[in-house]
């Protein structure tokens, strides 16, 4: 199926709206998905995996002290763009934006970029206003990106640069224009491999982004022949810096079968790409949603348990047959449609959940960090602050926590010293206010993260707070954790306890089942979660006993235990909040289908 024109012109479309008004302020025989290899226990080293620069062993990615590793981050975009600079700097400052990534677990920028940012440009869209962004003014493209690429090492975020486009005007089938020939491409990509050249943040290479009809792969024809393409260029880099990664994206058609532009890695099992340096390679996917594209597999009556073995077919197969790593380096929607987000759950299912498979899972980057990517928004929502917790929550169970790899010199990886003396210090009928003793740290504390209950309620860079919006006559539970330059994050305070002022309102909750989709083997279902008091849920809880012998494969949205037939699922740290009157959702995969409907109970905290 070809993919359609509208794909890239309506994220460029919102790009170039949302550009102009910021200047007004300044992947063989499918293997079925069951054929996986058996979870390897994690390490429990692996939490502080990530130092130094990242190799290959087999379809593993491992750090420079060879522990495991998995890539778990967010693409950013922008200096791509004709703003020449990540997107959002006109309403934030890229240091917080880089924080909140690293607080929401996500351990890698994918950052795109076009050929346009080594002609000197100025980027635009910046704001300075009120000491926004102070240390960016007066630099061009890629000094904005030097800093960018610096204060993420410096918090233990890694980055791969992403040739996303030959210029910013439009996205390219092939990885040359008449306007940016192989040649200046393979210039420009030497050029970034030597200026971060032992900066261990950037460990890799996008070599170009989704090659399309008419790219083809293993075909000889050098002129359109991405495999070959690739090679050069991923030789070339390695030439200067080779310590990088470079991950090689697929094309859109290989031998009839279509799927998503750079989505299709088929050929990789007869022509595989040839680097001149072991163990630096890694292959990259693309998969979307209905809210970028139908393809016919979305219709395919027994949808989403087909999807697997078309994942398995296009790119899976070569994690599954220990070919090398695969980076799923795009993959997003608007989360809309109900198609949309069973896509997203089953997919978030075959990328193998960390606590069960560790760093030997599939790599990947959500699409996007952006809310104005026109055809599927991002984690942020419109305002550039708010978290769209819904989408994020998705992916909890595929982030990597306990990332501590920092970049670009010595790793700190010493914890601030617990905060102390938490206490409250006032307390109206919509507000909490809290204080604490400083903590102390070899490298200096940075902030600290205030909590109610399990959620992240601010993060302040002093010894105080107020949590607001609060509802009255209710008891809230504190903690606060202090962190550093690095990253590390002291343990948790002595809890407090705090209660509104005012009337209290009743709690309680119902649940509401109903089986999305039913294939025989298998089955997804979905429960909705209404708050039935008159205040607002801190935490809920679902059980239930199934009638038969179904046993739950995978649960999004909320944590579970099953016992036997019984069942207790338990609201996520982004959901145990439901205002009066209000629903929230969570859903699951099992088997064997055919169960009928269990009677749910539900209990609200």
């Amino acid at each position: 199926m070809r993919h359609p024109p509208s794909f890239r012109v309506r994220r460029a479309l919102v790009a170039f709206l949302t550009a102009a008004l910021a200047a007004l302020v300044p992947f063989t025989v499918a293997v079925p998905a069951q054929a996986a290899a058996a979870p390897s226990s994690p390490s429990t080293t692996a939490a502080a995996s990530g130092a130094g620069y990242w190799h290959t062993d087999g379809r593993k990615l491992l750090d420079a002290q060879n522990q495991p590793v998995r890539m778990a981050g967010i693409n950013w975009f922008g200096f791509e763009t004709s703003n020449y600079v990540a997107h959002g700097l006109w309403s934030r400052d890229y240091k917080s934006m880089i924080d909140q990534m690293k607080t929401l677990g996500y351990n890698t920028i994918r950052l795109p970029y076009s050929d346009d940012i080594f002609k000197g440009t100025q980027p635009t869209g910046i704001s300075y206003a009120g000491g926004l962004n102070a240390d960016l003014q007066g630099l061009d493209s890629l000094q904005v990106m030097d800093k960018i690429v610096g204060y993420a090492g410096s918090v233990g975020l890694k980055v791969v640069l992403d040739r996303h486009r030959p210029d910013s005007s439009a996205q390219s089938a092939l990885w040359y224009t008449s306007a940016v020939p192989e040649t200046t491409w393979i210039t420009d990509l030497k050029a970034l491999a030597t200026r971060y050249q032992g900066n261990t943040a950037v460990i890799g290479i996008d070599l170009h982004n989704e090659p399309h009809d008419p790219a083809c792969w293993g075909c000889g024809d050098t002129s359109t022949d991405w495999r070959l393409a690739a090679e050069r260029a991923g030789n070339a880099v390695l030439s200067v810096n080779p310590s990088l990664l470079i991950f090689v994206e697929g094309v859109q058609t290989v031998n009839g079968q279509s799927t998503w532009w750079g989505g299709n890695l088929a050929g990789v099992a007869n022509a595989p790409v040839r680097l001149n340096v072991a163990n630096r390679l890694v292959y990259s996917a693309h998969d979307y949603a209905t809210s970028v594209a139908q393809q016919p597999w979305f219709s395919d009556p027994s949808f989403p348990a087909n999807m697997p073995a078309i994942w398995d077919k296009y790119w899976g197969y070569i994690f599954k047959q220990n070919i090398a790593p695969v980076w799923l380096g795009e993959f997003g929607t608007t989360l809309q449609s109900a198609v949309d987000q069973k896509w997203l759950a089953a997919l978030v299912d075959y990328l193998r959940p960390t606590s069960t498979y560790g760093a030997d899972s599939f790599n990947w980057t959500f699409w996007s960090w952006n809310p104005n990517s026109g055809d599927t928004g991002g984690i942020l929502k419109d305002d550039w602050q708010t978290v769209d917790t819904v989408k994020d929550g998705y992916l909890a169970t595929v982030k990597a926590p306990g990332f501590t790899g920092g970049g670009g010199g010595g790793e700190d990886t010493t914890a601030p010293s617990t905060p102390t003396g938490l206490a409250v210090t006032g307390t109206t009928a919509s507000s909490v206010s809290l204080s604490w003793k400083a903590s102390t740290d070899d490298t200096g504390v940075t902030g600290y993260d205030v909590y109610r209950g399990t959620v992240k309620a601010g993060q302040v860079t002093g010894t105080s707070f107020t949590d607001t919006g609060l509802t009255a006559g209710t008891r809230y539970d504190y903690t606060v954790r202090a962190r550093d330059a690095a990253g590390n994050t002291s343990s948790a305070s002595a809890s407090v306890t705090a209660t509104t002022t005012g009337a209290g309102g009743s709690s309680g909750c119902t649940a509401a089942y109903k089986v999305s989709s039913d294939w025989g083997s298998g089955f997804n279902a979905d429960i909705t979660v209404t708050n039935t008091g008159t205040s607002a849920t801190r935490s809920w809880q679902v059980t239930w006993e199934w009638p038969g012998n179904q046993t739950i494969s995978s649960m999004w949205n909320a944590s579970y235990s099953q016992v036997g037939r019984a069942v207790t699922a338990s609201n996520a740290d982004h959901n145990g909040t439901i205002a009066a009157g209000a629903s929230t959702g969570f859903g699951f995969g099992a088997a064997p289908g055919g169960a009928g409907s269990p009677v749910l109970s539900c209990r609200a905290g």
